[in-house]
């Protein structure tokens, strides 16, 4: 895999997520092996709105393959504040890195930007687009737990606005895995994304409760109904608190079932549900640092 720019979930083939997977596993069970993998590569981080997990696992991913950061820091503490576009950030940070991190508000800015600068651009979240690398690493947690294949997948919550689900609903589509999409009519995948499953041949089944395929599902992949999103905030209060999930409400699932939650929760999963063999949600999270660890070899130029 080499790709120049990671963008998209829509651009990755099945060969590409395996052949990440395969090399996060490999990283997985041997860190130590890759510890100077890329000694002195430098990642420069550009986020432009607020990151735990997904910045903290860039860092953690470069400098456990023998490399380091260099942060663009708050926006309110850099150039960005004094009306530097975009386009200008990205081409004066590349020169200070071998490959660039970029989460920003504006959905397509990824794509944009990838088209100013020669070094990989590895896309960290556009508003409510893609989520590349969050998808990979999902990918990588229903492979550890359920496999990838003959699965019945429930997406549950923010589908309008979630770039987690949007990501995820086209990987899937690489693979033989049936999809539910369970939120308030509201926050329905949006149309681009349908068409775009339709296109791929995926058959996109939507429900406004998951009680009914509960017990069919392998994994139940819950969001957060994301407040920052709404254009509306007497919006978000109509749907707020609408879906949750709570120990109780497993009972009817199968022993089996997989939750995941791409994080951070608010109220959509109850935290009776982390003493459960359901919850994969931190599992999850900390599966960032060998995917990404994974990612960046390749893009980067290692060979497995």
């Amino acid at each position: 895999m080499r790709h120049d720019h990671i963008t998209s979930a829509k651009q990755l083939s099945r060969g590409d997520i395996e052949r990440v997977l395969e090399h996060a596993s490999d990283i997985a069970d041997d860190p130590s092996a890759y510890a100077d993998r890329h000694e002195e590569a430098l990642l420069g981080l550009l986020f432009f709105e607020p990151s735990t997990r997904t910045k903290m696992s860039f860092a953690a991913a470069i400098k456990r393959l023998g490399g380091d950061v260099v942060d663009m820091g708050p926006v309110d503490a850099s150039s960005v504040k004094k009306g530097e576009s975009l386009a200008d950030t990205v081409r004066v940070v590349e020169g200070y890195a071998d490959a660039l991190v970029l989460r920003h508000p504006s959905e397509g800015s990824a794509q944009m930007a990838s088209e100013f600068v020669t070094v990989p651009l590895i896309n960290a979240g556009d508003g409510a687009g893609q989520h590349p690398t969050q998808t990979l690493l999902d990918m990588y947690t229903i492979r550890e737990n359920a496999g990838l294949d003959d699965l019945t997948i429930g997406i549950m919550g923010d589908l309008k606005y979630g770039r987690t689900v949007h990501s995820l609903a086209h990987a899937l589509t690489n693979f033989d895995t049936r999809q539910h999409f369970i939120s308030p009519e509201t926050l329905k995948l949006p149309r681009n994304v349908r068409f775009d499953l339709h296109e791929s041949g995926s058959t996109v089944k939507e429900h406004t409760k998951p009680g009914g395929i509960l017990p069919s599902l392998d994994v139940l992949y819950v969001t957060r109904i994301q407040k920052e999103r709404f254009p509306d905030e007497s919006e978000y209060r109509a749907v707020a608190g609408e879906y949750q999930i709570d120990a109780s409400t497993l009972t009817r699932a199968d022993d089996d079932l997989t939750v995941m939650h791409p994080l951070p929760r608010v109220d959509e999963i109850a935290h009776d549900v982390d003493n459960t063999g359901h919850a994969a949600y931190f599992q999850q999270a900390h599966n960032g640092v060998p995917v990404r660890m994974a990612l960046l070899d390749l893009v980067l130029g290692g060979e497995p």
